[in-house]
């Protein structure tokens, strides 16, 4: 998933009537993917910045990071309390991630706005500052994923 289409298309294709692990994959798959290209125009500045990689960047944060979280909050995290029978570990991290979910549209909102003024060619945005939001945001949802992936679906059998 390499373009905004894409990501619409797949967010278009929310399931509405069941829990799909294979949507969530391949929503993981697309928010890593833009994780790269966050990863490339940090690694890219501040000379080298490619403007349209930013732009597409700015355009898709947002609703892959909404759309996203509201597909597991809505569906995913409700199924896991259920099958959690009262597991208090478990209930935690869904509170846990469901707080994280906060902090990520924050730091989506701001690092959107920072991406626009880069794609846009604004030479006073502050390139250390813009790498460091770069960073922070895609490490964290990167171990995000991870968790998720490995102790929240693979421990409850919801995954292979």
């Amino acid at each position: 998933m390499t373009d905004y289409t894409g990501i619409a298309r797949l967010l278009s294709d929310t399931p509405t009537d069941a829990v799909s692990l294979d949507w969530l994959k391949k929503a993981h798959d697309a928010q890593l993917t833009l994780c790269e290209a966050l990863e490339d125009i940090a690694d890219s500045l501040p000379a080298n910045v490619n403007r349209q990689k930013c732009m597409y960047a700015a355009k898709s944060l947002m609703p892959l990071v909404n759309g996203i979280h509201r597909y597991e909050e809505d569906a995913v995290f409700p199924l896991l309390e259920r099958m959690a029978c009262g597991d208090r570990d478990l209930s935690e991290s869904i509170a846990r991630l469901k707080f994280e979910h906060v902090e990520d549209e924050c730091f989506a909102e701001e690092l959107t706005d920072t991406l626009t003024r880069l794609g846009s060619g604004d030479g006073s945005v502050n390139a250390e500052a813009a790498g460091y939001m770069l960073r922070g945001f895609f490490e964290s949802i990167r171990r995000h994923i991870a968790f998720e992936q490995q102790f929240m679906l693979r421990g409850t059998g919801l995954a292979s």
